[in-house]
């Protein structure tokens, strides 16, 4: 079932999902199992499961030479989401980057995952390689979402990269997007990037998914500016528990979103990580409870590969 045909048969409850990260390569999958087997009592109606794109490095050899190499460090998301389909039942939610695919690539993905009965997937432009700081796209690439939102709604349209192909099957995919409550940090201003935001809507996108934030009045004000600037698609607000002292940099570093003070406070003054985790895990639960009698959706929460503070907070909602 489509992420829009979930929240539509919700009927205005409030949904619980949650994203999970790619096991390394090399790491054994029932890793993988285990953090999200404590989360199933809460009935996720979907997963998301996120692409890293590869990154560069650079082995020296006995003669002084270097030779960069590509690696791929977290491989095989459209199989996870097999294996975790098969495994839970339940509806899983890949993400599809621009960064490392050319179109060709692009197209062979999606026609893998329609086989594999996956209706729903989230179109993102991905983050640059690490190495170089600045996103640049494959020969044959997509340089924005918007363009790789673009391709999977020909694509629902039956239209293909050869348009030479007879008797072709349209693909069904229900398309998600991302959103910045704070502004993605490449915009050149709040107003430019709801304008970007809207234009990928009007491509195709059929819902949003934010990026995290820790003060709902950011998220009130983007639902705002979207709905003013005609974007009707459910908005999804994403949700993090904070879980360690040293996130407090980490996380604004990563992912620019700032802070509240209040927050920062609290856990500055923490002994450990222990009493970091119960401020963060509160934070989080009355950030979910004002979002839920808001009237949100679903409650979509970043695990970044640990369950634990999750399952906390989903216990007291769901």
């Amino acid at each position: 079932m489509k992420v829009t045909d979930h929240l539509a048969k919700a009927n205005g409850k409030t949904l619980f999902s949650f994203e999970v990260l790619p096991p390394k390569k090399g790491e054994n999958i029932h890793n993988l199992f285990s953090n999200i087997e404590p989360l199933m009592e809460f009935k996720p109606p979907f997963i998301d499961v996120t692409y890293h794109r590869e990154e560069y490095v650079y082995r020296h050899h006995p003669n002084g030479l270097l030779e960069k190499k590509t690696v791929r460090r977290r491989p095989g998301t459209v199989g996870i989401c097999a294996a975790i389909k098969n495994r839970f039942d339940v509806d899983t939610v890949p993400h599809l980057i621009c960064g490392g695919f050319t179109k060709e690539e692009t197209e062979n993905a999606l026609i893998d995952l329609h086989f594999l009965g996956i209706d729903s997937i989230l179109a993102l432009r991905g983050d640059p390689i690490k190495s170089e700081g600045v996103f640049k796209p494959e020969p044959d690439g997509h340089a924005y979402a918007c363009d790789l939102i673009g391709q999977v709604a020909n694509l629902n349209k039956g239209e293909y990269l050869d348009q030479e192909q007879d008797d072709v099957w349209a693909t069904n995919f229900c398309i998600g997007t991302a959103g910045y409550p704070e502004k993605h940090f490449e915009a050149p201003n709040y107003n430019a990037d709801i304008r970007y935001l809207k234009h990928k809507v009007d491509r195709g996108a059929d819902y949003i998914v934010t990026q995290m934030f820790f003060d709902n009045e950011e998220f009130f004000r983007f639902e705002k500016l979207c709905r003013a600037a005609g974007i009707d698609v459910p908005i999804i607000p994403g949700l993090k528990p904070l879980t360690t002292k040293s996130q407090l940099t980490m996380l604004p570093r990563s992912f620019y979103l700032n802070l509240p003070e209040p927050l920062v406070e609290a856990v500055s003054q923490c002994r450990d990580n222990d009493a970091a985790r119960a401020i963060g895990i509160e934070w989080c639960l009355n950030q979910s409870r004002e979002l839920m009698a808001h009237g949100v959706p679903c409650l979509h929460y970043y695990s970044m590969g640990k369950s634990e503070s999750i399952r906390r907070v989903a216990a007291e909602l769901f």
